[in-house]
């Protein structure tokens, strides 16, 4: 088997990264030539939330000698619980420039390349491109069938993760074996489950301690194929129960009938997640947090609804009725279609997402979806508390 970081020979080992790897050096399957191995090595993390934050850390303080780090989302207080590269006085700062921070304080010989952007059709191909190594810290469907296809087209090996709840899952896709590639993401999924069947952690939630589990699997996974020891979890599927405390390995091949990977394609229609703009013969209509205020204090008759779930509108909240977007289908009658209706969430995501449906299924025309959602209007409000 071929390992990332083969092609590169210049990958000699100081005597203060000897010092360091030490306790590695001395594993017998390891050894040396292991160390120079991950030196060597190329890794692109997707992601630096909860699983990529344990992966993350566990990469660099083993000595890989580039990481790449991919995001374009920012530290928020609500993620501190699961997403261990991050603390409380560094909320509102970019994840990228705080994660690249942090792990050249762990370990300055690493060199870290950050991308602060989504990943996306166009530049996906591009950025894969530069590593030998992909880990999948995503956490939607779009993302993973995004990344998967990328990794087989660019024909990298790709260190699968996810988590739900209590429930994580790890595995290694198209990984070169004996020059056949091992099984990839559709071989395991071919097709994405429905629209919104599954929560995301904003909207299910998830305990905080299992990303830390399932991203120190990945973590060891990608170790384990980058320096060719142990047995890879190609073909097979890790599953892990936190609150059992139970796993268990599920096998699957390749599936020969699935199309071949030809290109990359547009992943949130194919996943159905803007299956809603399709009907909607009107363009989605914001309000921002200063005309939604003027409303407000016009005593203006609105409706404001709040499509977050329960645990986050208990947190804070600015009086909307909670009908969390998950509800949205069986509770829609309790939303008016004569007056003026302001949907939000904490950033606008979820809300738009409440619009189109309410837009196509049922006929609403009345709906504005409220910039930047809760986190714009508290942000508004601590700004004018300041100034004051």
């Amino acid at each position: 088997m071929k390992t990332p970081g083969q092609h590169i020979s210049n990958a000699t080992l100081t005597s203060q990264e000897l010092e360091r790897y030490n306790r590695q050096i001395i594993l017998p399957e390891f050894d040396v030539q292991g160390q120079e191995k991950l030196k060597a090595a190329k890794v692109l993390v997707i992601g630096s939330g909860g699983l990529g934050s344990p992966v993350l850390l566990y990469l660099a303080a083993a000595g890989v000698g580039t990481i790449g780090i991919i995001d374009f989302d920012i530290v928020d207080r609500s993620n501190l619980h699961r997403q261990i590269l991050f603390a409380d006085a560094e909320v509102g700062e970019k994840k990228v420039d705080v994660a690249k921070r942090k792990l050249q304080a762990l370990n300055p010989n690493v060199a870290v390349t950050t991308y602060a952007k989504k990943i996306t059709s166009e530049n996906a191909l591009n950025i894969i491109s530069n590593y030998d190594l992909v880990v999948d810290g995503s956490d939607n469907f779009p993302t993973r069938y995004l990344i998967n296809d990328a990794c087989v087209l660019a024909n990298k090996p790709l260190i699968y993760g996810s988590i739900y709840r209590f429930e994580g899952q790890v595995s290694v896709f198209n990984l070169t074996l004996e020059g056949v590639n091992s099984p990839n993401y559709r071989d395991l999924f071919p097709t994405p489950p429905p629209p919104n069947s599954i929560p995301s952690c904003a909207e299910g939630g998830v305990l905080g301690v299992l990303p830390g589990m399932i991203g120190t699997m990945q973590a060891n996974e990608a170790i384990k194929v980058i320096t060719g020891i142990g047995q890879p979890l190609t073909g097979k599927l890790f599953l892990f129960d936190a609150l059992k405390l139970e796993s268990k390995i599920i096998r699957f091949k390749k599936n020969e009938s699935l199309p071949a990977i030809t290109n990359l394609i547009d992943y949130e229609a194919y996943c159905g997640v803007d299956m809603m703009h399709e009907s909607s013969d009107t363009e989605l209509k914001e309000i921002d947090v200063e005309a939604f205020q003027r409303h407000l204090t016009l005593g203006d008759n609105i409706q404001v609804i709040d499509v977050r779930n329960a645990n986050e509108y208990a947190q804070n909240n600015i009086g909307g009725e909670l009908i969390p977007l998950n509800e949205i289908a069986i509770r829609h009658e309790e939303i008016s279609k004569e007056k003026k209706v302001v949907i939000h969430c904490k950033s606008g995501k979820r809300s738009e997402q409440a619009i189109r449906l309410l837009d196509k299924e049922y006929g609403y025309k009345n709906l504005y979806n409220l910039t930047g959602g809760i986190l714009a209007f508290l942000s508004k409000a601590k700004e004018e508390f300041t100034s004051k």
